[in-house]
C-alpha cells in the first residue's frame, strides 16, 4: 500500500457520520424553532392553527367546503365562457349523478343562473348528452318555453295487449336501464324550466272578474311554484312533504287529473310544464328511496280513537273526495270512519278507472296512510239504506261528509236499447275493474269481447276507458261521437292513446236505433244518424244536428258512455237535504261545503254532477278545513261521542258469519247470517247484495227474514250457478266476503177494506221473499191469500207444522188463506199458481192487489191474467245486478208509460214494479244474457 492510499473505513462509519451531522442540524433547528416560537408572528399562526383544528373536529365538512368553494369558482368560470365544452359537461353531469351534497349544490347553482346561462347549459346538455339520453335530443330548441322532456309511454303495440300502466312517467325510464338518479336529473331538467311566476296562475288560476271564481288553477291548491323550486334546487324530499301537506293522494290525482284544463292550462310557457307528471313522480320516487317511509312518518301520530280528543266524523264514500277528507281529518287528530258501499275501497277510482291508467296499488297506498293515522273503514255499507245520515249522527258521529259520487248511468232512450249486450260503461268497467270478470279465476260474467265488434257511444274519458278496455280484451272497437274529434271532452292524451292502440273513430254520428237478432235478443247492428255541427250550445261547443242521412254498422256489444245522473238514495233517505232539479245535493251557501242539513257536508259528483277526480278531491279538502275549524263540542261530550262511534264502527265492520244452516229441499239452503246493521234497517220487500268469497260474484238475495235484536238475517239460496252452489256448500262458522243492504225500496203497504184480500203468488223460491211482505200486511190488518206453487210435493218447504207459513196461520187465523199448487198434482191444486188465481178472479173475489214473486215466466203469466180484470199487480224483480245501488244500470227494466218505452231499475225503482207497465217481451230475454258464460263456468268447475 502506498503512503497516499486511504485505509478503508469500518463498516457503518458513513451512517454514523451522517447521523452526527443530522443531529447537529436538528439541534440547531430546534434552537431556531424555540427562538421563533417566541416571536409574535409565529404565536399568532399557532393560535389560528389551533382554532382551525377545533373547528374541523366540531364540523368536519368545513374543510371540504373550502375545496368545494374553489371547485364552484371553477364551475362559475366555465359558465362565463361562450359555450360549455364536452369534457366539462360530462364531468359536471357525472358530479350531479353522485347524489351527494356536492351534486345538490350544483343543482342549486344551475337553478340560480340567469335564463341566458341556463340556456347555455341546456344547449350543452343537448349537444353532449343526447346520445346517452335520447329523450334530451332537441331539448335546447325553443327552451324553456317550447321544449320539454316527455315521460316514458309504452309503445302502442305492446301496451294494447295488457292492463299494464301505459304512461309510466319519468320513472318509466328505469325500464330502459337508466338509474333512479338519472331519472332525478331528468325531472330536475324539467323543473328548471319553471318561470317562478309571481302571480302563480298554475296554482291560483287566472282571475277574470271580481267576485267570480278564477279560471284554471289547482283545485287542491298545491303550491306549485314552491314545489318546482324545491325540485329545481335538488330538495326532492322537501318537495314531497310540501305536496302531501296539500294533497295526500298526488300519485292518484296526478295521473287522472286533467292538468291540461287546470294547472297546465294557465302555464305561460307555450309547451306547459309537466306539472302532473312531477306530482306523481315524487311519491313514487319516495317508495324507491325510502321504503317503509309511511310507517315511520306516521308512527308518531297518536291514534285519534284512543286519544278521543276530538269528535268523530263519518265519511260517506271512499272516492277521491272521501279519501282526501278522511286523510286530512285523521292527520289533525279526528277519529274518522269511512263507509263504502262496495267491498273494495276507492269508489270511482277503482271501479271506473282501468289499471292501465291508475294502478289499484296507488289507491291502496292512500288507504294504508289513512289506516296508519287511525282512520277506519267499513265496506258493504250503503248510507241511505244500511243507515241514514241521522242514524250516523245518532251513533255518535259529530259531522258527516257525503262523497257518494254520481249515480245512475244515462241512456239515449232510442229503440233497441233494451237489447242484450247494450250496457252502460259503468257496468262494463265495474265488471272488469272491480270484479275482474276478465280473469279466469273469478265468477262474474262478462260479455264476449274477443273478436267482436264493439261500439262505444260517447267522447269523454269514460268512453276512452271503456274502448281501451275492450281493445285489451280483444275487441274490434269503434268510438261513436256526435260531434267532431276537436269537440271531444276526453283528455287529449287519452284520445291519442286510444287511436294509437287501433281504436276506430266515427265522428259526427249518433245512434238512432239498435237492431237485434230476433231469435237471441242480442244486438247485432246500430243505425247511426249522420250529423253536422250547427251553432254553439250552452257548453260553447257547436250543436250537433241531424242531416237526415243514416248508415248502419255491425255491433256485437254496445257500451253507452254518456255520463251519469244523480243517484237518489241519499236524497230519498233524508228529505231535509235540499237538492237541485238534477238531483244533486245543494250546498248551503257559496264558499262552503256544508249542505242545508247542519253538520252534513258534501262534495264531488254528489254536488257537482259529473266532474273530475281532482275537483272532487278539492271539495273533500275544503270540507275538511271547514270541519277542522268548527269544533265546538265540550270535552266530556267528545269522549262519549268517540266511544259510541267506535262501538258502532265495530258493529258495522263485524264479519258476516254464517251462524246456522238448514236444508229446505234439494238444492235449497236456509242460512242465518250475522249482519247487525242490515237487520236493524231491514223492511219487507228489500234484498241484500251478497259477496260469497273473494273471486266470486255479487249476488242479489231477497231478505227472507231478520232479527234486529239478534243482529241476524235469513237468506234462502237455491243452487243455480257456480257462486250459489259454492255458497250453499258453506257451513256455520264460515264468513261471507260481504253482505250489503238492505237494498231496493220496501213494499208499499196500504190498509185495505176487510172484504178485500191481498193475493201473493209465490212460485218455487218465491215463498221466502213473499213471507215477510205477507207478514207485514197481516200485521197491518189486511186479509192475505197465499198461493204457493212448487214443482212437486218433495220440493215444498216452510209449510209443515211449526214452520213459518203455519206459524202465520196460527197467529192470524182466518185472516190468512193458504193455497198450495204443485205442477204434478202431488199436493194441493194440480198445475200452476195461475189456476187458483184465475178461479178467484172469475168468481169475483175482491182483490186489493196481487204481489207476484218467482220465476219470470210465472210472473208474466200472473200479470197477463190480472190485467184484463184491472187488478193492481206488482212483480218483485230479482234482475241481473252488479252493484245493486243504481250505479251500474245493469238491472234495467223496460216499462211503457204513456205509450213511451222508458227505463226503470230494479235496485232503485224496485224491486217491486207495476207488472202491467213492464214490457215482458223485452224484459224476459235479459235473464239469458249470460247463459253461455254461466254454462262455461259450470263446466270449468266440473258442475
Amino acid at each position: 500500500m502506498s503512503a497516499t492510499d486511504t485505509p478503508p473505513r469500518p463498516a457503518g462509519q458513513d451512517d454514523v457520520l451522517r447521523w452526527v451531522g443530522a443531529r447537529t442540524a436538528l439541534d440547531a433547528t430546534r434552537d431556531e424553532v424555540e427562538a421563533l416560537d417566541a416571536t409574535p408572528g409565529v404565536a399568532t399562526f399557532r393560535n389560528e392553527l389551533d382554532l382551525l383544528q377545533r373547528r374541523l373536529v366540531a364540523d368536519p365538512r368545513a374543510f371540504r367546503d373550502l375545496f368545494i368553494a374553489d371547485g364552484m369558482a371553477a364551475v362559475a368560470w366555465e359558465f362565463r365562457q361562450p359555450e360549455l365544452g364536452r369534457d366539462f359537461v360530462v364531468r359536471l353531469w357525472d358530479m350531479l349523478l353522485r347524489d351527494d351534497d356536492v351534486s345538490t349544490l350544483l343543482m342549486r347553482f344551475v337553478w340560480d343562473l340567469p335564463l341566458g346561462k341556463k340556456r347555455l347549459f341546456i344547449k350543452a346538455v343537448d349537444a353532449h348528452l343526447s346520445e346517452r339520453y335520447p329523450m334530451l335530443k332537441g331539448l335546447s330548441t325553443g327552451w324553456p318555453a317550447e321544449s320539454t322532456i316527455q315521460p316514458y309511454v309504452r309503445e302502442a303495440d305492446d301496451r294494447a295487449e295488457d292492463f299494464g300502466l301505459v304512461n309510466k312517467g319519468f320513472l318509466g325510464y328505469m325500464d330502459l336501464g337508466y338509474t333512479r338518479r338519472e331519472v332525478d336529473l331528468l325531472v330536475w331538467l324539467e323543473a328548471i324550466r319553471d318561470k317562478q311566476c309571481s302571480d302563480a296562475p298554475c296554482e291560483l288560476g287566472v282571475f277574470l272578474e271580481a267576485h267570480k271564481p278564477p279560471k284554471y288553477g289547482c283545485p287542491v291548491k298545491i303550491h306549485i311554484p314552491t314545489m318546482m323550486e324545491l325540485i329545481g334546487t335538488g330538495r326532492f324530499q322537501e318537495a314531497l312533504e310540501l305536496l302531501q301537506s296539500c294533497n295526500p293522494l298526488p300519485n292518484v290525482t296526478g295521473r287522472v287529473c286533467p292538468q291540461e284544463l287546470q294547472c297546465q292550462a294557465a302555464c305561460l310557457h307555450k309547451t306547459s310544464m309537466q306539472i302532473g307528471q312531477l306530482e306523481w313522480f315524487l311519491p313514487e320516487r319516495d317508495k324507491l328511496v325510502n321504503p317503509g317511509a309511511d310507517a315511520a312518518r306516521f308512527s308518531s301520530f297518536p291514534n285519534p280513537w284512543t286519544m278521543a280528543a276530538k269528535p268523530p266524523v263519518a265519511i260517506v264514500g271512499s272516492g277521491p273526495s272521501g279519501l282526501i277528507n278522511a286523510y286530512l281529518l285523521a292527520a289533525e287528530g279526528f277519529p274518522v270512519t269511512v263507509f263504502e258501499a262496495f267491498h273494495e275501497l276507492g269508489g270511482v277510482l277503482r271501479y271506473g278507472i282501468p289499471e292501465f291508467r291508475l294502478p289499484n296499488q296507488l289507491i291502496d297506498d292512500v288507504v294504508r296512510k289513512i289506516r296508519l293515522l287511525g282512520g277506519r273503514f267499513v265496506t258493504n255499507f250503503v248510507v241511505g239504506k244500511t243507515a241514514s245520515l241521522q242514524d250516523l249522527r245518532d251513533a255518535g258521529f259529530w259531522k258527516i261528509f257525503v262523497g257518494t259520487g254520481a249515480g245512475l248511468p244515462m241512456f239515449m232512450n232510442v229503440p233497441g236499447e233494451h237489447l242484450l249486450n247494450v250496457m252502460s260503461a259503468n257496468e262494463f268497467l265495474t265488471r272488469v275493474n272491480l270484479m275482474h270478470a276478465d280473469w279466469e279465476s273469478t265468477e262474474t260474467p262478462l260479455p264476449f269481447v274477443q273478436g267482436k265488434n264493439v261500439l262505444v257511444i260517447g267522447g269523454g274519458n269514460t268512453a276512452m276507458d271503456a274502448a281501451r278496455t275492450s281493445r285489451r280484451l280483444g275487441g274490434h272497437v269503434t268510438l261513436v261521437y256526435r260531434r267532431t274529434r276537436a269537440e271531444m271532452p276526453a283528455r287529449v292524451e287519452e284520445l291519442e292513446h286510444a287511436l294509437e292502440e287501433g281504436i276506430g273513430l266515427l265522428p259526427l254520428r249518433s245512434p238512432s236505433e239498435f237492431l237485434g237478432d230476433g231469435n237471441t235478443g242480442f244486438v247485432k247492428a246500430a243505425t247511426l244518424d249522420v250529423m253536422e255541427l250547427g251553432e254553439p250550445d250552452a257548453s260553447g261547443r257547436r250543436r250537433p244536428l241531424s242531416t237526415g242521412r243514416t248508415e248502419q254498422v255491425e255491433a256485437d256489444l254496445v257500451i253507452m258512455a254518456l255520463g251519469n245522473s244523480s243517484n237518489p238514495i241519499i236524497k230519498d233517505s233524508e228529505p231535509r237535504i235540499d237538492v237541485s232539479k238534477w238531483g244533486t245535493i245543494n250546498l248551503a251557501a257559496s264558499g262552503t261545503q256544508e249542505t242545508t242539513l247542519e253538520g252534513v257536508y258534501s262534495g264531488g259528483d254528489a254536488t257537482r254532477g259529473g266532474s273530475t277526480a281532482i275537483n272532487a278531491a278539492g271539495d273533500g279538502q275544503a270540507a275538511a278545513r271547514e270541519i277542522i275549524g268548527d269544533v265546538d263540542v265540550p270535552f266530556a261530550d267528545v269522549k262519549r261521542m268517540v266511544k259510541a262511534a267506535h262501538a258502532y264502527t265495530d258493529m258495522a265492520a263485524s264479519d258476516a258469519v254464517i251462524l246456522a244452516k238448514r236444508n229446505l229441499s234439494p238444492g235449497i239452503e236456509e242460512l242465518v247470517v250475522r249482519a247487525p246493521v242490515v237487520a236493524r234497517s231491514a223492511q219487507a220487500g228489500q234484498f241484500v247484495r251478497v259477496f260469497p268469497r273473494l273471486g266470486g260474484e255479487l249476488i242479489p238475495l231477497t231478505l227472507a227474514d231478520w232479527d234486529a235484536e239478534a243482529g241476524t238475517v235469513c237468506l234462502v239460496v237455491q243452487a243455480m250457478g257456480v257462486s250459489s252452489i259454492e255458497m250453499n256448500a258453506m257451513e256455520p262458522g264460515d264468513v261471507l266476503a260481504g253482505i250489503a243492504g238492505p237494498l231496493g225500496r220496501p213494499s208499499e203497504l196500504h190498509r185495505y177494506p176487510d172484504d178485500e184480500t191481498v193475493v201473493f203468488t209465490a212460485g218455487g223460491l218465491g215463498l221466502p221473499p213473499v213471507y215477510p211482505i205477507m207478514r207485514e200486511h197481516l200485521r197491518l190488518g189486511n186479509h192475505v191469500t197465499l198461493i204457493a206453487g212448487f214443482r212437486t210435493k218433495d220440493l215444498m218447504f216452510w209449510t209443515a207444522d211449526g214452520e213459518r207459513v203455519a206459524a202465520l196461520q196460527a197467529e192470524f187465523g182466518d185472516r190468512i188463506e193458504v193455497v198450495y199448487a204443485t205442477n204434478d198434482g202431488s199436493y194441493g191444486v194440480e198445475g200452476f199458481v195461475t189456476k187458483p188465481l184465475q178461479e178467484m178472479l172469475e168468481a169475483g173475489r175482491k182483490i186489493a192487489e196481487v204481489v207476484t214473486i218467482g220465476p219470470p215466466l210465472m210472473m208474466r203469466g200472473v200479470s197477463d191474467l190480472t190485467k184484463p180484470f184491472g187488478v193492481r199487480t206488482v212483480a218483485s224483480l230479482n234482475s241481473i245486478m252488479v252493484d245493486a245501488t243504481g250505479m251500474c244500470g245493469a238491472c234495467m227494466v223496460p216499462v211503457v208509460i204513456d205509450d213511451k218505452l222508458v227505463r226503470k231499475h230494479a235496485c232503485i225503482d224496485g224491486p217491486e214494479i207495476d207488472s202491467h207497465l213492464i214490457d215482458w217481451d223485452k224484459f224476459l230475454p235479459r235473464f239469458g244474457l249470460f247463459k253461455a258464460q254461466e254454462q262455461e263456468a259450470r263446466t270449468r268447475h266440473g258442475l
